[in-house]
Protein backbone atom coordinates (compact mmCIF):
# COMPACT_ATOMS: atom_id res chain seq x y z
CA UNK A 1 0.00 0.00 0.00
CA UNK A 2 1.51 3.50 -1.08
CA UNK A 3 2.11 5.72 2.36
CA UNK A 4 3.78 8.45 0.78
CA UNK A 5 2.33 11.75 1.81
CA UNK A 6 1.27 13.90 -1.03
CA UNK A 7 -1.01 17.34 -1.72
CA UNK A 8 -4.48 17.31 -0.43
CA UNK A 9 -6.01 17.12 -3.84
CA UNK A 10 -4.28 14.40 -5.03
CA UNK A 11 -7.03 12.07 -3.72
CA UNK A 12 -6.97 8.04 -3.74
CA UNK A 13 -7.39 7.80 -7.97
CA UNK A 14 -3.88 5.29 -9.55
CA UNK A 15 -3.98 8.05 -12.18
CA UNK A 16 -4.16 10.97 -10.27
CA UNK A 17 -1.71 9.92 -8.12
CA UNK A 18 1.13 8.88 -10.48
CA UNK A 19 0.03 12.82 -12.59
CA UNK A 20 1.04 14.04 -9.27
CA UNK A 21 3.95 11.95 -8.51
CA UNK A 22 5.61 12.33 -11.93
CA UNK A 23 4.68 15.43 -13.78
CA UNK A 24 2.45 18.47 -11.58
CA UNK A 25 4.84 20.91 -11.00
CA UNK A 26 8.08 19.43 -12.78
CA UNK A 27 9.49 21.83 -14.64
CA UNK A 28 8.79 21.60 -19.23
CA UNK A 29 10.64 23.40 -21.86
CA UNK A 30 8.79 21.67 -25.03
CA UNK A 31 6.79 23.83 -26.76
CA UNK A 32 4.68 21.09 -27.72
CA UNK A 33 3.98 19.94 -23.87
CA UNK A 34 3.32 23.66 -22.59
CA UNK A 35 0.92 24.32 -25.67
CA UNK A 36 -0.67 20.82 -24.69
CA UNK A 37 -1.10 21.72 -21.25
CA UNK A 38 -2.66 25.35 -21.49
CA UNK A 39 -5.52 23.46 -23.93
CA UNK A 40 -5.94 21.11 -21.39
CA UNK A 41 -6.64 23.61 -18.39
CA UNK A 42 -8.76 25.63 -20.95
CA UNK A 43 -11.00 22.39 -21.33
CA UNK A 44 -11.21 21.71 -17.27
CA UNK A 45 -12.61 25.06 -16.70
CA UNK A 46 -15.56 24.16 -14.70
CA UNK A 47 -14.64 20.34 -14.65
CA UNK A 48 -12.11 18.24 -12.71
CA UNK A 49 -8.42 17.54 -13.71
CA UNK A 50 -9.31 14.18 -13.55
CA UNK A 51 -12.11 14.09 -15.99
CA UNK A 52 -9.63 15.77 -18.35
CA UNK A 53 -6.64 13.42 -17.17
CA UNK A 54 -8.60 10.00 -18.26
CA UNK A 55 -9.35 12.08 -21.38
CA UNK A 56 -5.77 13.25 -21.83
CA UNK A 57 -4.97 10.63 -24.52
CA UNK A 58 -8.61 10.98 -26.76
CA UNK A 59 -7.57 14.84 -26.65
CA UNK A 60 -4.23 13.88 -27.78
CA UNK A 61 -5.44 11.56 -30.75
CA UNK A 62 -7.91 13.83 -32.03
CA UNK A 63 -5.54 16.81 -32.04
CA UNK A 64 -2.73 15.61 -33.80
CA UNK A 65 -0.45 15.00 -30.29
CA UNK A 66 -1.16 18.83 -29.78
CA UNK A 67 1.65 19.57 -33.03
CA UNK A 68 1.03 23.27 -33.52
CA UNK A 69 1.12 23.77 -37.18
CA UNK A 70 -1.55 20.54 -37.61
CA UNK A 71 -3.63 22.03 -34.79
CA UNK A 72 -3.65 25.47 -36.38
CA UNK A 73 -5.13 24.20 -39.69
CA UNK A 74 -8.19 22.54 -38.78
CA UNK A 75 -11.35 23.55 -40.16
CA UNK A 76 -15.00 23.96 -39.27
CA UNK A 77 -15.34 20.68 -40.34
CA UNK A 78 -12.85 19.64 -37.31
CA UNK A 79 -14.79 21.22 -35.01
CA UNK A 80 -18.24 19.46 -36.21
CA UNK A 81 -16.50 16.36 -36.52
CA UNK A 82 -14.99 16.38 -32.98
CA UNK A 83 -18.37 17.72 -31.29
CA UNK A 84 -19.58 13.74 -32.14
CA UNK A 85 -16.27 12.60 -30.22
CA UNK A 86 -17.46 11.13 -26.73
CA UNK A 87 -13.88 10.72 -26.03
CA UNK A 88 -13.50 14.39 -25.27
CA UNK A 89 -14.67 17.41 -23.73
CA UNK A 90 -17.58 18.40 -26.73
CA UNK A 91 -17.62 22.15 -26.15
CA UNK A 92 -17.68 23.99 -28.97
CA UNK A 93 -16.26 26.89 -27.72
CA UNK A 94 -13.25 24.93 -26.18
CA UNK A 95 -12.65 22.83 -29.55
CA UNK A 96 -12.28 26.18 -31.74
CA UNK A 97 -10.51 28.10 -28.76
CA UNK A 98 -8.12 25.27 -29.38
CA UNK A 99 -7.59 25.54 -32.72
CA UNK A 100 -7.48 29.71 -32.52
CA UNK A 101 -4.60 29.08 -29.87
CA UNK A 102 -2.89 26.78 -31.77
CA UNK A 103 -2.74 29.92 -34.74
CA UNK A 104 -1.33 31.67 -31.69
CA UNK A 105 0.99 29.85 -30.25
CA UNK A 106 2.65 30.11 -33.60
CA UNK A 107 2.86 33.80 -33.86
CA UNK A 108 4.76 34.20 -30.70
CA UNK A 109 6.94 31.03 -31.69
CA UNK A 110 7.70 33.34 -34.76
CA UNK A 111 8.35 36.38 -32.05
CA UNK A 112 10.05 35.11 -29.08
CA UNK A 113 11.87 32.08 -31.09
CA UNK A 114 9.62 29.42 -28.66
CA UNK A 115 6.35 29.33 -26.85
CA UNK A 116 8.62 28.11 -23.84
CA UNK A 117 10.72 31.21 -24.20
CA UNK A 118 7.94 33.67 -24.17
CA UNK A 119 6.07 31.47 -20.80
CA UNK A 120 8.80 31.19 -18.92
CA UNK A 121 9.05 35.24 -18.46
CA UNK A 122 6.11 34.90 -16.47
CA UNK A 123 7.78 32.84 -13.86
CA UNK A 124 7.50 34.63 -10.70
CA UNK A 125 10.56 36.26 -8.53
CA UNK A 126 11.24 33.59 -5.54
CA UNK A 127 10.42 36.71 -3.10
CA UNK A 128 6.46 37.14 -4.74
CA UNK A 129 5.82 33.45 -3.80
CA UNK A 130 4.39 32.36 -0.12
CA UNK A 131 7.33 31.34 2.30
CA UNK A 132 6.16 27.68 2.75
CA UNK A 133 3.50 26.24 0.71
CA UNK A 134 0.04 24.55 2.01
CA UNK A 135 -3.07 24.12 1.49
CA UNK A 136 -4.12 27.82 2.71
CA UNK A 137 -1.59 29.63 1.10
CA UNK A 138 -2.03 28.26 -2.20
CA UNK A 139 -3.72 31.51 -4.14
CA UNK A 140 -6.00 30.81 -6.57
CA UNK A 141 -4.56 33.54 -9.20
CA UNK A 142 -1.46 36.08 -8.90
CA UNK A 143 0.24 38.76 -10.08
CA UNK A 144 1.94 36.82 -12.21
CA UNK A 145 -0.98 34.44 -13.70
CA UNK A 146 -2.71 37.71 -14.22
CA UNK A 147 0.62 39.51 -16.34
CA UNK A 148 0.18 35.90 -18.32
CA UNK A 149 -3.39 35.96 -18.87
CA UNK A 150 -3.56 39.82 -19.68
CA UNK A 151 -0.98 39.23 -22.59
CA UNK A 152 -2.19 35.88 -23.87
CA UNK A 153 -5.24 37.97 -24.38
CA UNK A 154 -4.15 40.53 -25.71
CA UNK A 155 -2.27 37.89 -28.60
CA UNK A 156 -5.72 36.88 -29.78
CA UNK A 157 -6.15 33.56 -27.14
CA UNK A 158 -8.98 32.77 -25.26
CA UNK A 159 -9.70 30.45 -22.27
CA UNK A 160 -6.52 31.84 -21.02
CA UNK A 161 -8.03 33.25 -17.40
CA UNK A 162 -5.74 33.95 -14.39
CA UNK A 163 -6.47 31.26 -12.43
CA UNK A 164 -6.35 28.71 -15.88
CA UNK A 165 -2.79 30.24 -16.07
CA UNK A 166 -1.98 29.56 -12.68
CA UNK A 167 -2.86 26.25 -12.44
CA UNK A 168 -1.04 26.02 -15.95
CA UNK A 169 2.16 27.41 -13.97
CA UNK A 170 2.02 25.19 -11.21
CA UNK A 171 1.46 22.39 -13.52
CA UNK A 172 4.00 23.25 -15.56
CA UNK A 173 6.89 24.15 -12.85
CA UNK A 174 6.85 27.38 -13.31
CA UNK A 175 6.22 27.45 -9.16
CA UNK A 176 6.37 24.02 -7.21
CA UNK A 177 3.06 24.15 -5.31
CA UNK A 178 3.91 20.86 -3.90
CA UNK A 179 3.01 21.41 -0.26
CA UNK A 180 5.74 21.73 2.60
CA UNK A 181 4.35 17.53 3.54
CA UNK A 182 4.43 16.44 -0.25
CA UNK A 183 6.95 13.27 -0.96
CA UNK A 184 8.07 14.96 -4.25
CA UNK A 185 8.24 18.79 -2.83
CA UNK A 186 12.14 18.41 -2.24
CA UNK A 187 12.71 16.44 -5.74
CA UNK A 188 10.55 19.08 -7.76
CA UNK A 189 12.57 22.05 -6.22
CA UNK A 190 15.94 20.17 -7.03
CA UNK A 191 14.27 20.04 -10.76
CA UNK A 192 13.71 23.63 -11.08
CA UNK A 193 17.35 24.69 -9.71
CA UNK A 194 18.92 22.34 -12.35
CA UNK A 195 16.79 23.29 -15.40
CA UNK A 196 17.94 25.72 -17.73
CA UNK A 197 15.60 28.13 -18.69
CA UNK A 198 14.59 28.76 -22.11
Amino acid sequence: MDEAERCFWAGEDPLYRQYHDTEWGRPVGSDERLFEKLCLEGFQAGLSWLTILRKRERFRAVFHGFEMTRVAAMTEADVERLLGDPGIVRHRGKIASTINNAARTLEIQAEFGSFARYVWRFEPRPEDRPATISRETIPAQTDASKALSKDLRRRGFTFVGPTTCYAFMQAMGLVNDHTENCHCRLEVEEARAEFVRP
